[in-house]
């Protein structure tokens, strides 16, 4: 076992704790990009499942049953590799020079499109929990469609939502670690280097554990306090 002053050596003056909190920022990062644009595809989807023509219901149940029947690692690789490729055959097709994709903006993206296909089934059946009485009501005093989305739909949402996307954000949180098999640096992959490197594996993979611990913490207070405050104007049973 290591003492206490050797465990500060690692971590203090080493600069392995300085280390270990900036890979978590940036994990945090990664999980909040990836979050709303998951979000913002998923309502996409969900309005269309519930209001689309045919053929687009059809396009949205390919790609929600495409994405959460495919392992997450194999979705990123994936998206990451074909997505890069792609993207450089339509620029070498304009003559234009190849392109390194930045390693942030391709784990938001890749992580957002596949939480996307979970968040709009957590967003339909939401949707689908709204007493039909209060949409009939909106309708009837001829709210527009956005301004019905925006002001009676969503917020009348977001009660039946909030545990699923709780527990997405949890996933995703973890799911981030997932990015450092392409090659971009968060908490796990810092982790790595920093047991690699002094070859006290067990010291920081515990390191890491917390830091895990204490995001879902804090993560558990913010959706409680959010959770509060939506439930508000929820009849009481």
């Amino acid at each position: 076992m290591m003492s206490l002053p050797e465990i500060s050596q690692l971590f203090i003056t080493d600069g392995w704790l300085v280390a270990l909190m900036q890979g978590a920022v940036i994990t945090l990062q990664i999980s909040a990009g990836a979050f709303l644009l998951g979000l913002g595809i998923g309502l996409v989807v969900a309005l269309i499942k519930l209001k689309g023509s045919r053929w687009m219901v059809g396009l949205a149940n390919c790609y929600t049953t495409l994405y959460r029947a495919v392992p997450e690692l194999l979705l990123i690789l994936l998206l990451y590799y074909a997505g890069t490729d792609l993207l450089n055959a339509v620029l070498a097709g304009f003559g234009q020079s190849s392109i390194q994709v930045n390693g942030f903006i391709a784990a938001v993206l890749v992580l957002g499109i596949v939480q996307g296909a979970y968040s709009a089934e957590i967003i339909r059946g939401a949707i689908l929990a709204i007493p039909f009485g209060q949409i009939e009501a909106a309708r009837a005093f001829g709210v527009e469609r956005i301004l019905l989305l925006r002001r009676v739909i969503l917020p009348s949402m977001l009660p039946y939502a909030l545990g699923g996307l709780s527990n997405l954000w949890l996933v995703l949180i973890k799911d981030s670690a997932l990015i450092s098999v392409v090659g971009y640096s968060e908490l796990l992959s810092v982790g790595k280097q920093a047991a690699g490197s002094t070859k006290h594996y067990l010291v920081f993979y515990l390191a890491v554990a917390a830091c895990y611990f204490v995001m879902t913490l804090l993560s558990n207070l913010v959706f409680q306090l959010i959770e509060r405050h939506s439930n508000r104007w929820m009849p009481k049973h």
